[in-house]
């Protein structure tokens, strides 16, 4: 009896896992990723976790891309800076 408890809790984990998250769910995410440290540890454990509801670690991880999509364009708006504002120096 006990063995078939836990399987209908196992299968109801996993429906929860896969269900979409309500307003209130997304409320609190996005609440919780504006924390400056926690927010970004977060999406760490969000997006690689196995117990995780799909919707958000799908979208834990889209952020930690475009998070590295913009370190990448700025460090090389960084670099054309600076090649430019030595240019200035070589050049005089």
């Amino acid at each position: 009896m006990e063995n078939l408890d836990q399987n209908e809790a196992y299968r109801e984990h996993q429906e929860y896992l896969r269900k979409p998250l309500t307003v209130g769910e997304w409320f609190i995410t996005i609440l919780i990723i504006a924390i400056p440290i926690v927010g970004i540890v977060m999406l760490f454990v969000w997006a690689f976790s196995a117990n995780t509801n799909v919707n958000r670690a799908n979208y834990a991880k889209a952020t930690l891309l475009w998070m590295v999509v913009g370190i990448f364009i700025a460090l090389a708006v960084l670099g054309f800076m600076g090649v430019a504002f030595l240019g200035n120096f070589i050049d005089a």
